[in-house]
């Protein structure tokens, strides 16, 4: 099956819901596509991890022609016991601020080999 990311095998510290609602985060208007393709997921893994957000009133979207706009409710408390009290605008601070450093920091890898190793 083409464009079906290669599967991960083993455990990770993150889960797939916040993976998903992180890279929404950092793009309210992402399409599920380039979700998938970002969290190594299948589109149709990405819709249910939606459809569970929403359900929950993590998330909720507005349509526009044919775009989503997703928003994000900050002040909804994450749902394990452990972490309770805790709002999810907690997490995604340091999973959002994580991924733009860490893009900075490959842009910043890319403008110091030159324009030759950018492709």
């Amino acid at each position: 099956m083409a464009g079906v990311p290669e599967p991960h095998t083993g455990w990770t510290f993150i889960t797939n819901h916040a993976r998903v609602l992180a890279v929404i985060a950092d793009n309210p208007n992402v399409r599920i596509r380039d979700i998938a393709a970002h969290c190594r997921l299948t589109e149709r893994a990405v819709q249910r991890i939606i459809s569970d957000l929403e359900q929950d009133g993590y998330l909720s979207h507005t349509r526009d022609g044919r775009t989503n706009t997703y928003r994000i409710e900050p002040d909804k408390v994450l749902r394990h016991p452990a972490e309770a009290g805790l709002p999810v605008a907690s997490l995604l601070s340091l999973l959002v601020q994580d991924e733009s450093e860490r893009v900075g920091k490959s842009v910043a890898q890319h403008t110091r080999l030159g324009s030759s190793a950018v492709r």
